[in-house]
């Protein structure tokens, strides 16, 4: 079995017109709970975020869009090093400009960042995964997971992005993998 590594480095970043190109998502997956009267069930959604390494408060999985892959790639990327989940892409939740202390460099002084966010529906947690040793996973509800979101534009992503798609009936909007 080989080992999964993380990318690293800045060498491959992608900038646009002074911002530092991020990609990122909101991993979410069905659960089945039994309402308050313990008779029926009812299916929830449950986000999934990861504790930051930098603060309190928790984060999605985001970071760099690199040159040689897309953004939902990058996207796919960040959830399996940061959060060890693999899964489908299925909405395009929108771009959220943000200003980092950390991500400052030569082609982004400013440290100006614009963060392509997708809604990913898990089909896998893995046991082992590039960021394991920093990163703890904590499923929660969407209303959980806004009032533990470290950073503004992640939760305008969550309540803007993730929760009308919600309220619009969750419709898959990017297409399938392995279909043309």
């Amino acid at each position: 079995m080989s080992e999964l590594v993380a990318r690293t480095g800045r060498l491959q970043q992608r900038y646009e017109d002074g911002y530092r190109l991020i990609a990122g998502c909101i991993p979410f997956r069905y659960k089945t709970v039994k309402d308050d009267d313990g008779g029926r069930n009812e299916t929830i959604v449950e986000v999934l975020m990861i504790n930051s390494t930098g603060g309190p408060g928790l984060l999605f999985p985001k970071g760099g869009w690199e040159n040689d892959e897309t953004a939902e790639e990058a996207a796919e990327r960040e959830a399996m090093e940061e959060a060890g989940v693999r899964g489908d892409l299925v909405h395009f939740l929108g771009c959220y400009p943000f200003k980092s202390k950390t991500l400052q460099d030569e082609y982004s002084p400013e440290g100006l960042c614009r963060a392509a966010m997708y809604a990913l529906h898990v089909k896998e947690e893995l046991d082992s995964w590039p960021e394991k040793s920093h990163r703890q996973r904590s499923w929660l509800t969407v209303g959980e997971a806004i009032g533990c979101c470290r950073h503004a534009w992640m939760r305008e992503a969550l309540e803007k992005g993730f929760s009308k798609w919600y309220d619009d009936g969750m419709i898959h909007t990017l297409p399938r993998k392995g279909s043309s």
